[in-house]
């Protein structure tokens, strides 16, 4: 099968015999022309169509972590675009729109392992798949050490609390982080369902938090009588693009769901819904949280630009201490999730990038009873818990790593959605399915993330800069040497999920995989 050519809606495996249209088409088709249908699926292995809406939609929200991003976002936006904040805001949910909708025509007619990167692949080619695939690593790498680092630091606020030591000693810190990477190692292997469920509950326990703390800080506060108080009379357009960076920032790893289309059922339907839902969803919740904390800080030296916790700000000054607890244990909740999810798409792109045979091949293996990558868990996880200790035990508490980390997770992500949203018209265009609204779409968003990119990669500085440097660099490398070595493997990047001979006639090649 050609790259971009459609094979049509991959086949849940069940026991039976057919019972479909569909099923009895494909079937006379393999029939007819045996030769078109691949003995198995490329990814074999993994636990095809075994996740629902709910835990696709977990994937795509925890990986956002909307609830450290309305802790913390607004503040950021609000010292660049002031009174503008709430546009900066709206702006950026506009932005993360077009992008999911460039990444929905691509998964609603494929279902892939490797996320964006093997999409890309199937509208720019190799190169471009290769570039999206790195800056993916980078993304998802950084986050998942981000993600740790950040719910370690909050667990040991809270110990703090509870009196159990200082909390936020490096032997505490330490030990904790090495815990939850323990714990996430484990849940990615035992099955992506168990670790759907786990994000899912973590994130429904960490968003009803935060909207119980912004919910009662506008209770006591009250309502603006007008729009002035939010900045919405009259917006500025330089402070309002001022903002847009940070802004879009807090929605980095909405997409992630596409790292499941293997593994949902319904994948055509089910994936570019979470990440739609996810991108909307993550904008009203960031508005609202921007909207609780510009009114409840009008009154307070600097405002909100000028809180470095603006949440307990608010708490201390609206005699709430309580909101504090909810709000650090919230984030935690939240930030283990987010490694959960960012883990989970990493690893697909290493067993994608395996099973292709541009990375060590052992990393596309699945385990047999657990269909999960393991190998590539394996690989991947200790470095990505190593990394956070090693900038602990050299002095780097969490409050300064972690800016440093979700810069260079945003530098990943922005490229990556940027060669998405350039490729989607291509696809369409090879497919002859091009119409008129994806290339409008293509021509807003592609130069507004180049603008936002070129604004990032300026105004960073200081070891995340030499960081974001290195990481092309070393791409070139390895990109040199498989154009010399494995020029064949190079060009077939972008595998997804086909219907093989083994669904259509349920044989031994096709078992009933566990999730």
């Amino acid at each position: 099968m050609r790259p971009g050519e459609r094979s049509g809606p991959p086949v849940e495996e069940r026991p039976g015999p057919p019972r479909t249209a569909g099923y009895v088409a494909l079937a006379e088709a393999a029939t007819r022309e045996p030769h078109r249908l691949r003995a198995r699926s490329p990814v074999h292995g993994l636990a095809r169509r075994r996740l629902d809406p709910l835990q696709v939609l977990a994937q795509s929200v925890s990986g956002a972590a909307p609830t450290a991003a309305m802790a913390a976002t607004p503040a950021i936006v609000a010292s660049l675009a002031g009174s503008a904040t709430l546009w900066s805001f709206a702006v950026a949910t506009v932005v993360a729109l077009l992008v999911g909708s460039c990444v929905g025509q691509f998964t609603r007619r494929m279902a892939a392992a490797g996320s964006l990167y093997s999409l890309t692949a199937k509208g720019l080619g190799p190169t471009a798949a290769f570039t999206s695939g790195c800056a993916l690593l980078v993304g998802y790498g950084a986050l998942t050490m981000a993600a740790l680092s950040g719910s370690a630091n909050y667990l040991g606020i809270l110990l703090a609390r509870t009196g159990v030591g200082t909390g936020r000693t490096a032997p505490v810190f330490i030990t904790l982080l090495l815990v939850l990477a323990a714990a996430a190692t484990a849940l990615l292997v035992l099955g992506i369902r168990l670790a759907a469920r786990v994000m899912l509950l973590l994130e429904a326990v960490s968003i009803t938090l935060m909207l119980a703390i912004f919910g009662t800080l506008l209770a006591r506060h009250g309502l603006p009588d007008d729009l002035h108080a939010l900045g919405l009379a009259r917006p500025d357009l330089g402070a309002t693009a001022a903002g847009v960076l940070p802004a879009l920032a807090a929605f980095i790893g909405f997409e992630a769901a596409a790292a499941l289309g293997v593994e949902a059922r319904r994948p055509f339907r089910t994936v570019p819904r979470a990440v739609q839902w996810t991108a909307g969803a993550s904008g009203l919740l960031l508005l609202l949280a921007a909207s609780a904390q510009q009114l409840g800080l009008d009154q307070v030296p600097g405002g909100l630009a000028g809180q470095r916790e603006p949440v307990e700000t608010l708490a201390t000054a609206q005699r709430l201490p309580w909101l504090s607890v909810l709000l650090e244990g919230g984030i935690a909740l939240s930030f283990f999730a987010a490694a959960l999810a960012s883990a989970t798409a990493l690893v697909r792109v290493l067993f994608s990038m395996g099973r292709e045979g541009i990375a060590p091949r052992a990393l596309g293996a699945a385990h047999p009873r657990h269909r999960t990558p393991h190998l590539a868990i394996a690989v991947a996880l200790p470095p990505l818990a190593a990394v956070p200790v090693a900038l602990r035990l050299a002095g780097v508490d969490a409050s300064r790593a972690l800016p440093a980390l979700l810069n260079t997770s945003a530098f990943g992500y922005l490229v990556a959605y940027l060669l998405i949203c350039l490729a989607a018209p291509v696809f369409l265009h090879r497919i002859g399915e091009l119409t008129v609204v994806p290339v409008l779409v293509t021509a807003v968003c592609a130069p507004v993330l180049m603008v936002v990119l070129g604004a990032f990669v300026t105004t960073r500085s200081g070891w995340a800069l030499v960081a974001i440097g290195a990481v092309p660099a070393a791409g070139a490398l390895w990109f040199g040497w498989l154009r010399l070595r494995r020029p064949r493997q190079l060009a077939g990047v972008g595998i997804y999920d086909e219907t093989s001979a083994a669904d259509l006639l349920h044989g031994p090649a096709a078992p009933r995989e566990r999730g």
